[in-house]
């Protein structure tokens, strides 16, 4: 487990130490919520190391865990971050990474089972409300759609870029979202309604990404390109697409593979 641990926080660290660097350097309300960021990645990472001595994952869900966190952090606090000020279409990869890669990892990896022991009865209601929630996979799509589509509205888009507070809230929605469509989907054990949902969600993040594409204008802001933008919907439309299709065909494959499955043969007496 501190192997697991290390590998988490390793890249959480090195990536954290320029925000931590700017935060200081600037003003307060600009940089705090870089380093409040930081906490919130460095808060999952330890309440799962903890939450692992006593249940231990598998060591896929490790490596699914240990990923997700990773990836997270190089998105958050890279120079991909800084990219994403100046350009649509690295704005439009940093969430991309955080919504169908990040997102999904995080689910696979099934770390409420740590976390519910590292908290005991703290945050028993948080946890099974989000039990609950993860039964039902359309109405977490719903939920889901209805950030992706709030974010990117061009006066939320805006406040995004312009305020690091509204930045920080964008991300932890798109992350938290995300985090319980995926696992409802993927882990759900109803495959209709989790099909049902992949192609909702498949849907309108490909109108918006066409709504993006083929736009005559900029729509958030003159300083930024129309080129960019139309490269931005590209994005979300072609390899955010092909995440979706993976992924519903992904649940076909583990549907058919339990249903061709041998059944267990009765013990004799």
């Amino acid at each position: 487990m501190r192997l697991i641990a290390a590998s988490v926080l390793v890249p959480l660290l090195v990536t954290a130490r320029p925000a931590a660097a700017h935060a200081l350097s600037g003003s307060l309300p600009a940089g705090f919520p870089l380093l409040l960021s930081a906490g919130l990645l460095g808060a999952a990472c330890g309440l799962y190391g903890i939450g692992a001595r006593r249940v231990p994952p598998g060591r896929a869900q490790a490596t699914w865990f240990c990923a997700a966190m990773a990836i997270g952090a190089l998105a958050v606090f890279g120079p991909l971050d800084r990219w994403a000020q100046d350009s649509t279409a690295w704005h439009m990869v940093q969430h991309i990474l955080l919504i169908v890669v990040v997102a999904p990892f995080g689910a696979l990896a099934g770390p409420l089972s740590q976390w519910r022991a590292a908290t005991g009865a703290l945050l028993r209601p948080l946890w099974a409300t989000i039990l609950r929630c993860g039964r039902h996979p359309l109405a977490a799509a719903m939920v889901h759609g209805a950030v992706i589509w709030i974010w990117h509205a061009p006066r939320m888009y805006r406040l995004a870029l312009d305020d690091p507070w509204w930045h920080l809230l964008e991300h932890v929605l798109f992350v938290a979202s995300g985090w319980l469509f995926w696992w409802s989907v993927l882990c759900g054990r109803r495959l209709a309604p989790g099909l049902l949902a992949i192609l909702l969600t498949l849907i309108h993040t490909g109108l918006l990404g066409a709504l993006l594409t083929f736009g005559r204008v900029s729509f958030y802001g003159d300083g930024r390109a129309l080129e960019d933008q139309q490269l931005a919907g590209l994005i979300m439309w072609v390899p955010g697409g092909f995440a979706y299709l993976a992924a519903a065909g992904w649940l076909l494959w583990r549907r058919l593979g339990e249903e061709t499955a041998p059944a267990a043969v009765p013990a004799r007496d």
